[in-house]
This record gives structure tokens, C-alpha cells and sequence, in this order.
């Protein structure tokens, strides 16, 4: 018997999780569901990851993706998850109840960005994977998770775990959209992690939202604790494309349903942030990953969840009088 412990992550992720993660094409276009149960196991100093998928999908990404049983070693560590196959080889990092990985699927012949959060306090964990063939981007899986410890004898969890399946099933591919008639404000506090993955402290974000039409509005964001960072942008979507016009930011991104994935740079500055923003319901709460670069070196990886104050009704109807 060994007196190996789980590192802080897996005590993060134990139980059982179920989720029905959306797949789409590079484009953006929905194009079905694999619906996933999945566990990360310590025993007698062994860690073992295991997934059961039913694919339900159509096109090419359905003959690539069908697949059987997924079972992989982990070297499990609060530094680095090291993957060590049949199904998976690669790493993760973990940050605290937050991992960003990268490994290789022979199986599927991609190379994964798979990026997981779990929010206790909304019992759920967000998910998303983004597959490539060298720098190619082929496909994209995303959606929720929720945790069980009884789902094999529960009659009540079974209920639980079907629900929230067929609500994951419905909202799965929504398009990622911000308020288009009224202002407000996002606000929220975000860990903090340095490159040595050590927590530094958290930071406190809000983001003034203005809109101008339906396709266009501007936002000032403030930023205040381990970033001390104000700046603002104007940003436009045209269906699920968006971009960031200045006068401090520039970039763009791309939504997959719910997912919106964007690279932001700052004009004058070697400094630059990605971000993963996930729509959580249909109060427009967000759950924000913002990973900042300097000199394209990585400094901070920064997440948490953002809620959403309604403000002014601003584009209101127009009346012509005749």
C-alpha cells in the first residue's frame, strides 16, 4: 500500500462527472454532441483517468471522433498532470481548482488545448477542448460538468444528471452574444497565478458596457489588485466572429456556441492577453479566463466568474411621426 497523497487537483476533481459537451467545426458550425462521463481515480498512489463517450454527431467529425472506452496513467502532481497513454500523452497544469493542458490524441490523430474549471459553489465544471493538426485547428468540444458520488445506485442523481444532460443538450449551441439593448456593468474577482503556478493574490475586474447598435458597443475595463490596468475598446460581432478596435486594444476572436475565445493587444506594449469567456446562464454571467503575456512570455493566468448588473435601456424603439 502506498502512502502516496492526490495532489490538491485531484482532491478538486474526485467523484464522477457528467456532461454533454457541444462539438463544432472550425467554422463555428454546431454539429452535435458527445455525451461523456468521466473520472479521475487515485488509488494506492495511482492515478487513473478514464472517459465513456457516446458520440452523436454528423460529418466528417463523426467518423474521427467515434471511438470506445478511454482509459490513460496520470503522474499526478500539483506541478505538472503528465499523461502517460494509451489514449492521452501530454501534460497539464493545474492552478489551484483550474487546469490548462496540451497532450495528443492517437486515437483522434489531434493535438488538445483542454482547458477545465470547477466552480464549486455552482456545483458544475467547465470545460473545453480545442484540437488541432500541427498549429490546424480541426474542432472544438466545450460545455458543462456536474459531479456525482451515487450515480450507479441513486435513483434521485440518475433524475439529477438526465436533466441537467437534456438542459446541456438545448443551450449546448447558443450563440456567445453580449446585451444588445442595454448597458451595464460585469464585475467579479479573478485568482491570480504566477508562472510558477503559485496563487499571488486575486483581481478585481469591472467592465462598463455601452452598447451603440446591435452590432457594435464599447467597453472600458478597470483593473485593480495584482494588474493594475485600466483601458478601453470598441468591439463589433457579426454572427460569431468579433473584433477589438482600440483606441487601447486591438484583436479578435471566435465563439463556439457558448465559448468565445479572443487574443487582445495592447497598442504601444509588448503586453497581450487571451481570454476564455464562457456564457453560465441566461443572466449573461460569465465565467472569464484571462491569461496575460508580456514579451510573449506568459506572466499571469488569472480566472473567476463575472455577474452582470443590467443598467439603462439604450437602444429603444423609434417612432417617425407622419
Amino acid at each position: 500500500m502506498s502512502d502516496k497523497q492526490p495532489s490538491e487537483f485531484q482532491k478538486n476533481i474526485t467523484g464522477d462527472w457528467h456532461g454533454y459537451p457541444s462539438i463544432f467545426t472550425p467554422d463555428g458550425t454546431h454539429v452535435g454532441y458527445n455525451k461523456v462521463t468521466r473520472a479521475s481515480e487515485f488509488s494506492d498512489g495511482r492515478t487513473t483517468y478514464w472517459m465513456d463517450v457516446a458520440l452523436d454527431a454528423a460529418g466528417e467529425l463523426a467518423n474521427r471522433f467515434e471511438t470506445g472506452r478511454f482509459e490513460f496513467g496520470v503522474i499526478d502532481s500539483d506541478k505538472d498532470r503528465i499523461y502517460t497513454g494509451p489514449d492521452f500523452i501530454g501534460s497539464g497544469r493545474p492552478f489551484g481548482p483550474f487546469v490548462d493542458s496540451n497532450y495528443f490524441s492517437p486515437g483522434w490523430n489531434v493535438n488538445l488545448r483542454t482547458i477545465n474549471h470547477v466552480l464549486d459553489d455552482r456545483g458544475v465544471q467547465v470545460y473545453s477542448s480545442q484540437m488541432f493538426e500541427g498549429d490546424t485547428l480541426v474542432a472544438a468540444f466545450n460545455g458543462l460538468y456536474i459531479r456525482t458520488f451515487d450515480h450507479e445506485t441513486n435513483p434521485e442523481t440518475q433524475k439529477l444528471v438526465a436533466d441537467f444532460l437534456e438542459n446541456e443538450k438545448k443551450v449546448g449551441k447558443k450563440t456567445f452574444y453580449l446585451p444588445q439593448k442595454h448597458s451595464g456593468t460585469w464585475t467579479g474577482e479573478m485568482d491570480v497565478y504566477n508562472t510558477e503556478q503559485e496563487k499571488v493574490g486575486t483581481n478585481l475586474m469591472t467592465i462598463d458596457y455601452m452598447p451603440i447598435n446591435l452590432n457594435r458597443a464599447t467597453m472600458n475595463v478597470k483593473i485593480e489588485g495584482v494588474v493594475n490596468r485600466e483601458f478601453s475598446f470598441e468591439r463589433t460581432r457579426s454572427g460569431n466572429h468579433h473584433q477589438f478596435h482600440g483606441p487601447d486594444v486591438f484583436g479578435n476572436a471566435i465563439g463556439y456556441g457558448r465559448y468565445h475565445y479572443a487574443l487582445h493587444h495592447f497598442m504601444g506594449e509588448a503586453f497581450k492577453f487571451t481570454t476564455r469567456d464562457v456564457m453560465l446562464d441566461d443572466q449573461f454571467s460569465l465565467c472569464s479566463m484571462w491569461q496575460f503575456h508580456e514579451s510573449h512570455h506568459e506572466k499571469y493566468m488569472t480566472f473567476g466568474v463575472l455577474e452582470w448588473e443590467e443598467k439603462d435601456y439604450v437602444l429603444k424603439p423609434n417612432y417617425i411621426e407622419r
